[in-house]
Formats: C-alpha cells, sequence, structure tokens
C-alpha cells in the first residue's frame, strides 16, 4: 500500500510542475502570438490546464481514502487487498499467481489485478480449497485457490 502512495504523491508532483511551471510558460507564450480566439496553442494550453487541475483532485481524493484504510478491517484468511493468491486455472490445468491490488496498481502482465476487475471480485472472501466460477469477457474460469498470503502475512 505504501507503493501506491508513493505513486499517487509521485504523480502529483509531476502534474504539480507541470500546472504551476510549465503550462503557465505556454499560456505566456501563447498570448504573445497575439488573438487568443484563434489562437491553438492557448486553447489547447488552457484545456491542458483544466485537465492537469481535474487529475490532481483527483488523485489527492484517492490518497486520502488510501491514508484511511482501515488494515485491521482486511480478513487475515481469506482472500483480501493486498492477498497473493495462487489458483489452478482448472480448464487449461495451469497454476497462476495473482496479487490483488487497487486499481492504480493493476498491472496484468506482472500478475496484478484490481480487486474491481473480474477475477478480483471472484476470488475477494475465499479461502484455500474454494473453487470460484468467474464470468469473464471471453466466456468464464474456474479457479481454485492452492495458496494464500494475505496482507498481514506479507508486511
Amino acid at each position: 500500500m505504501e507503493d501506491l502512495i508513493k505513486k499517487l504523491q509521485s504523480e502529483i508532483t509531476a502534474l504539480e510542475y507541470e500546472l504551476h511551471v510549465e503550462l503557465p510558460r505556454e499560456i505566456a507564450r501563447a498570448r504573445a502570438l497575439g488573438d487568443l480566439s484563434e489562437n491553438a496553442e492557448y486553447h489547447a494550453a488552457k484545456e491542458r490546464q483544466s485537465y492537469v487541475d481535474a487529475r490532481m483532485s483527483q488523485l489527492r481524493k484517492r490518497m486520502r481514502e488510501w491514508s484511511m484504510v482501515d488494515l485491521s478491517k482486511i480478513p487475515r484468511d481469506r482472500v483480501g487487498l493486498g492477498s497473493e493468491v495462487v489458483v489452478l486455472d482448472t480448464r487449461k490445468d495451469e497454476e497462476i499467481t495473482y496479487k490483488l491490488v487497487a486499481s492504480e496498481e493493476a498491472d496484468v502482465n506482472n500478475g496484478k489485478i484490481s480487486t474491481t476487475s473480474p477475477i478480483g471480485r471472484g476470488l475477494l472472501g475465499k479461502v484455500i480449497g474454494d473453487v470460484v466460477k468467474i464470468q469473464i469477457p471471453g466466456g468464464s474460469k474456474e479457479l481454485e485457490i492452492l495458496k494464500l498470503s494475505t496482507i498481514h502475512d506479507l508486511a
């Protein structure tokens, strides 16, 4: 979870620099070109400024939400946020390891899936030995939970 907060803070810092240093320069340069009503550079910079401001608000809100996550409410014996789960895809007879993370950290290629993804939602609250049928965009998967390490075990 600390990695997520660092990632959010890093993005906020970069956006603050863009908002307070780079964009004012671009806007000033565009203003110097004259008539603002038909100045594409000016309008693009102002549009980017609005986007950056909105994104920073969104990131700050997420940081506040994550700083209030109560680890004591995350189960110690069931799949939850931060859990690392080894499952058997019963149809392919293949073991897969997933780490359940927040949507900002999701990276399917590295086995990090969001708790809001179909597989993440399907695994939440399950224990070793459970077999879960999960609807995914390409059909369905049947996964048996073989191993589980919760956020508490991994800390």
